[in-house]
């Protein structure tokens, strides 16, 4: 404004690839009264050095300052009319030349979109490349930022177009400026904080006065573009993990659930042949375990430097495997070898339990066919810090559930496999219950386990569990018999009625996730004197020394 003095400004940069809804969301920033912008200042540079070609090059070189270093100290940081000055960058335009200045001084957030949005529109002005796109780039500003301690907020283009008032409001606050409704508008047309490339890139945008578009349906994703849609997702799935959550016009998004064990958040999981991150650890669509539940799993447990019972778990998952019919399942060592790798990847020796998972694999095609299984198996070894997960010193309470186990007319239960329903049917009925767990009846209605675990009872001294008929015979359940006998304790295998287990004297659960699990009331009826009985603890203590004693020891780190 004329006559107006000039003084120092508060640099806002604005840091994402092409295509980004940039623009946009610069003309929104243009319209605060407190607000001057720059249309990517760093284009002339960046043209300079790099030599890419444009069609407009030749003119912006001439009209633009290419000396990277005096734009920054003059031109971004330099004296201005207003209280603020928002910048949008390219990412791609910070080159290693450009002063440490301009990653250190001013408020820095980053915006980001799919490149699955950003491939085809980019492609109808420049040929597209991942250098061209600038991912890693934004990548390199992100972790740069974080390194000097000015973590940057990240939003998603998606979110802007879903909800751009909470999302502007929440960036905002982040700024640490007042958010001003005149941000959710602007008068359609070119504008005059335009960079001279409007031409070619801005025609859609001129035709906008907000964020909000019309739902249409995209074209169809131009194959040639497939290699780098590939290679560009996970740049862009890293940056979106630490994205800014926003409140959304329909209420509050949902927070990220906390963890049993937060140091589960950081994990490194086994699929395949490799180790990853929790959050990258995934298997294909097209998997046996996702197109049908076809897999088959086992529980393991650590203490103390071991694995416990890893060869029976090993040979009870071989003996699902060829029950099933698996094709090109990964040799005993193999597995094994994964297995330690993986605890000692996470520095779990001790606490911790292993979800070991074998699918059938990878199809062609999508079908219930595993003559679609051309690939071989998937091994999956997810560790995770895990106590427990029952309160085995004061002891837990089950109901009856009305889903019954399923018979081997149907699916023998001594394969151990993925496809759960029938017992997570069960479980939902105890949580209802406000239940631990469920007890599952065979189909004459005799008990046969709960819904994920083995079971005994003691009347009179004598302790009795139900024939694995129906129930899984867990190794646990092996364990413990072994123990009952061991501990010169009369054992009975054999058909229980549920009113047995209603008058029983102790009731306990086995499972390797939960060990020796007292039950204190089932179906309302407390069990003995609803504490926990003498040979449950006797069975408890005799089962800890066995898992302190024994198992298959973990081999040492070994630094490389």
């Amino acid at each position: 404004m004329e006559g107006q003095e000039q003084g120092e400004v508060e640099v806002i940069h604005s840091w994402s690839a092409p295509r980004s809804l940039s623009t946009s969301l610069m003309y929104s920033f243009a319209q605060r009264d407190d607000m001057e912008v720059l249309d990517e200042p760093l284009y002339g540079s960046y043209l300079k050095v790099t030599g890419a070609e444009r069609p407009y090059r030749d003119e912006l070189l001439s009209k633009m300052d290419s000396d990277g270093n005096k734009v920054v100290k003059d031109v971004i940081f330099g004296a201005g009319m207003k209280k603020y000055r928002y910048c949008k960058h390219m990412a791609k335009q910070r080159l290693p030349n450009l002063s440490n200045e301009l990653m250190k001084k001013g408020k820095h957030f980053i915006l980001i979109r799919n490149p699955l949005n950003i491939l085809t529109s980019f492609n109808k002005v420049v040929s597209p490349s991942f250098l061209e796109l600038g991912l890693g780039d934004l990548v390199s500003v992100y972790s740069e930022l974080c390194e000097l301690g000015n973590l940057p907020p990240i939003i998603d283009s998606e979110d802007l177009l879903r909800d751009p008032e909470a999302t502007l409001q929440g960036l905002c606050e982040d700024l640490g400026i007042p958010f001003q409704m005149a941000m959710l508008k602007w008068e359609s047309g070119p504008k005059p904080v335009d960079g001279i490339w409007a031409p070619w890139w801005y025609k859609n945008v001129h035709k906008s006065t907000g964020f909000k578009v019309p739902q249409s349906y995209c074209s169809p994703f131009p194959l040639a573009l497939y290699d780098l849609l590939e290679q560009s997702l996970p740049f862009y799935n890293m940056l979106r993990h630490h994205r800014k959550r926003t409140t959304s016009s329909l209420g509050p998004s949902v927070p990220p659930p906390a963890l049993p064990v937060p140091a589960n958040e950081k994990l490194l999981v086994w699929v395949g042949d490799e180790l990853l991150p929790r959050e990258s650890a995934k298997v294909s669509v097209l998997d046996s375990v996702v197109q049908g539940g076809d897999a088959a799993w086992e529980g393991l447990r650590i203490y103390k430097g071991k694995i416990f019972k890893l060869n029976e778990h090993l040979d009870r998952l071989f003996d699902s495997a060829k029950a099933l019919a698996f094709n090109n399942v990964p040799t005993r060592e193999e597995i094994q070898e994964a297995i330690f790798k993986t605890l000692i990847a996470n520095g779990m020796f001790d606490n911790a339990h292993i979800r070991l998972t074998l699918t059938r694999g990878k199809k062609v095609t999508s079908g219930m066919s595993p003559a679609f299984n051309l690939y071989g198996c998937t091994l999956i070894v997810l560790a995770e810090w895990k106590p427990p997960v029952y309160d085995n010193s004061q002891g837990i309470t089950l109901v009856t559930a009305t889903t019954r186990r399923n018979s081997p007319n149907s699916i023998d239960s001594k394969i151990h496999h993925n496809n759960l329903i029938n017992n997570i049917l069960a479980k939902i009925e105890g949580n209802f219950a406000k239940a631990d767990d469920a007890i599952m009846l065979d189909k004459d209605g005799f008990v046969s386990e709960t819904n994920a675990t083995n079971i005994f009872l003691v009347k009179k001294g004598q302790i009795s569990t139900p024939h694995a008929d129906y129930c899984l015979p867990g190794i646990t359940r092996a364990t413990v018999m072994d123990l009952v006998i061991h501990e010169n304790l009369v054992l009975n295998e054999r058909r229980i009625s549920l009113s047995e287990f209603h008058s029983a004297d102790e009731v306990w659960t086995t499972g390797t996730m939960g060990e020796l699990s007292p039950v204190t009331m089932i179906d309302g009826r407390v069990i003995g004197n609803g504490e926990v009985g003498p040979i449950t603890r006797r069975i408890q203590n005799a089962y800890k020394v066995l898992t302190d004693s024994s198992g298959i020891p973990i081999p040492k780190p070994v630094e490389v």
